[in-house]
């Protein structure tokens, strides 16, 4: 099986603008594939595949402009890469699966170096505290003993280098061994995820909305008058000022500092949601029950749109759903119009009256429980399911 491992690491000033240059050339090579293409399909109405801009570019396109030849500088399998998912985002176009491919803008979009094996028989080292990067050569390792160094088990195929925040990143794609499969010992959970508790499991447990801390409320302050600080800063530069070179320069401290603020709410958020998926499954349960939420048709609630963004209901459920699989846990999606909570869990009557200010569930029948506990019983006791 395949299982992606990132971590920071800590590359030397001279392996910084190596990475930096790469990265920018890959983001240049995205965006003239896309210019090249809408040229070419206004003049000729044809497509241009991706292997056949490699061709031009690299036999047509820079010996006739030697000026160019930086991009030759860079690695030749990122610049191929880029090219690579620029095709790929032509083609989900074509498919009516996503808009036109829209250009890369630089601080904005997260372009990558991407790193691959030369050869079958040649192997990407790395060590407790190392990788041997292809172009780049050893990089140091934050997080020591985090990637595994064990040629045998483990094999590193392909990986990327990231910048984000100033930071820089690492993620390798490794092929190892299958997980050896749990042996599930309690009943199955249901799992209702909401907005004032993050999730509501059917065995009792609560997993609180990490938003509401303390330190979260802090940095989302902190964020706010940086962020208004960087919009005075805006504004002074469009009036031209003297001082207009210092005004730019004071930018762009103020904006790596509202990344760096973004970057560790994001990071706050990444640990939390693999806390709970860890207490989930480590109670080795038969099954895990949760819903097929409408994301896309929640967030047009302007209200609770920016609060239904930061739960990260999606990141939670592709990573539950990946730690079930190697596990060996059955993932059920509950249909998207099952009334989960709306109905009661004794008599299975449906409250359609139900309001969202509505905490507590009280049914005719006598019943009386908290509502998203009431969901999550509903949602484990599910009997018409889809597998994720």
């Amino acid at each position: 099986m395949l299982k992606a491992y990132k971590t920071e690491i800590n590359p030397t000033e001279e392996q910084k603008v190596l990475i930096n240059n790469t990265i920018g050339t890959c983001r240049f090579i995205y965006n003239f594939y896309i210019a090249h293409n809408k040229e070419v399909y206004e003049k000729e109405k044809k497509f241009v595949s991706g292997m056949d801009f490699s061709k031009w570019l690299n036999n047509d396109f820079i010996p006739s402009n030697p000026n160019y030849s930086w991009i030759k500088e860079v690695s030749s399998k990122s610049v191929k890469k880029s090219i690579m998912d620029a095709e790929c985002a032509f083609k989900k176009f074509f498919k009516k699966q996503a808009k036109f491919p829209r250009f890369k803008k630089k601080g904005k979009s997260n372009v990558k170096m991407y790193f691959v094996k030369t050869d079958s028989k040649v192997i990407i080292p790395c060590e407790r505290h190392r990788i041997k990067i292809p172009t780049l050569g050893w990089v140091q390792l934050k997080e020591k003993g985090y990637i595994p160094t064990n040629p045998d088990t483990h094999i590193i195929k392909s990986g990327t280098v990231s910048v984000r925040a100033g930071r820089y990143y690492v993620s390798v794609l490794v092929e190892q061994s299958d997980f050896q499969k749990v042996k599930r010992t309690s009943d199955g959970i249901g799992i209702d995820l909401g907005l004032k508790d993050f999730a509501v499991l059917s065995d009792g447990r609560t997993f609180k909305n990490i938003n509401k801390t303390h330190v979260v409320r802090k940095l989302n302050k902190q964020i706010k008058r940086k962020q208004r600080s960087l919009s005075r800063k805006y504004e002074a530069l469009k009036e031209r000022n003297k001082n207009g070179e210092a005004t730019r320069h004071n930018i762009q401290k103020n904006l790596l500092e509202v990344q760096k603020l973004h970057q560790r709410i994001n990071n706050i958020h990444s640990d939390y949601i693999n806390q709970c998926v860890a207490e989930v499954v480590k109670t080795k349960p038969q099954f895990v029950t949760i819903e097929d939420l409408n994301i896309k048709g929640m967030m047009k609630n302007r209200h609770l749109s920016k609060v239904i963004a930061e739960q990260n209901f999606y990141t939670f459920r592709e990573r539950l759903t990946a730690k079930c699989n190697q596990l060996g846990i059955e993932v059920r999606v509950a249909g998207r119009f099952f009334p989960s909570s709306k109905m009661c869990h004794k008599c299975g009557a449906i409250k359609f009256n139900l309001r969202l200010k509505d905490r507590w569930y009280k049914c005719d029948c006598g019943y009386e429980n908290d509502r998203d506990f009431n969901a999550s019983l509903n949602l484990r006791d599910l009997e018409v399911y889809k597998l994720a």
